[in-house]
């Protein structure tokens, strides 16, 4: 079963170019599952049959996983046992016969306008890791990349000439970034990385302050400290200036494709949910300042 798995990290590592965060969310859910396998008597992955995903699936409701951990999990496996189809270790993806419940899909929180701006102030002093957390800042919210890319962004993905951010993986895209960014970058990657990094052949824009890779949880623990430096009470997410970037652009008249591009969306069914958030936003606005809605 183990050398499986490792094949399969090898494939969505090198073929598929998943993010890390994918790697090991796959990876997690596809080792627990092999521990419940173990515990019932199934020794060999490729002898899953539909029904002991099923019964997978149930025990996971049973120990009170929500719906959409769920479907996160039926993901992992469905990538997993076609994987093996595709390698000819089976036949048929047992997955694909179990009806996996929706979840329900929350809307993603936003920020107003004037939120973001107070955000972005926060990191106002000229110390090194006021500069480095502005520039961090001012590019997710100019490009709204995730978290997990801009930790892992090197030198090379940046051109502050053009104006461009450059991203290689499964999806490549080029984003463009705003003067002030580019402004605030220019400052960081002149004056302030070079005193941060601890070796000259560091690729990566963004370290810690010792020099060292960021991690997803340091980050959200930036944008948390500045969240409420700025009294701002909405639950900020290290997916929340993503959010915000793409649900502004809409709501000032970018199309949806073109913001589906930017946000390197494999599919537009999963941009419109920003289409259903500004709907609500309509539909509050109109309740509240139409005279004959109240």
């Amino acid at each position: 079963m183990q050398d499986y798995i490792f094949s399969f990290e090898d494939y969505l590592k090198n073929e598929k170019k998943s993010s890390k965060n994918t790697l090991d969310s796959y990876l997690r859910d596809i080792g627990q599952f092999s521990v419940f396998c173990s515990a019932n008597g199934i020794s060999d992955t490729t002898t899953v049959k539909s029904n002991d995903i099923t019964k997978y699936f149930e025990y996971l409701t049973v120990m009170g996983k929500t719906q959409s951990t769920v479907s996160r999990v039926a993901s992992s496996l469905r990538c997993y046992y076609l994987y093996l189809v595709r390698i000819g270790k089976i036949s048929t993806n047992p997955v694909v016969s179990v009806k996996v419940k929706s979840a329900e899909r929350k809307l993603p929180e936003t920020l107003t306008g004037s939120e973001v701006l107070k955000l972005l102030a926060q990191p106002s002093g000229t110390d090194y890791k006021s500069v480095r957390d502005k520039a961090m800042l001012e590019l997710l919210y100019a490009t709204g990349i995730k978290v997990s890319e801009l930790i892992e962004l090197k030198t090379i993905n940046i051109n502050l000439q053009l104006g461009i951010l450059m991203l290689d993986g499964k999806k490549n895209r080029i984003v463009p970034i705003y003067p002030a960014a580019i402004k605030t970058l220019t400052n960081y990657i002149k004056n302030v990385r070079p005193a941060i990094i601890s070796d000259d052949d560091e690729e990566l824009l963004f370290t810690n302050m010792s020099g060292e890779s960021l991690s997803r949880q340091g980050f959200w623990k930036i944008i948390k400290f500045y969240a409420e430096k700025a009294q701002i009470s909405k639950d900020i997410t290290p997916h929340t200036l993503r959010h915000s970037f793409a649900a502004h652009l809409l709501e000032n008249g970018a199309d949806l494709s073109d913001i589906k591009e930017m946000l390197g969306h494999s599919d537009i069914s999963t941009t419109q949910v920003y289409a259903k958030l500004m709907k609500n936003k309509y539909a509050r606005d109109y309740k509240k300042f139409h005279p004959l809605a109240r």
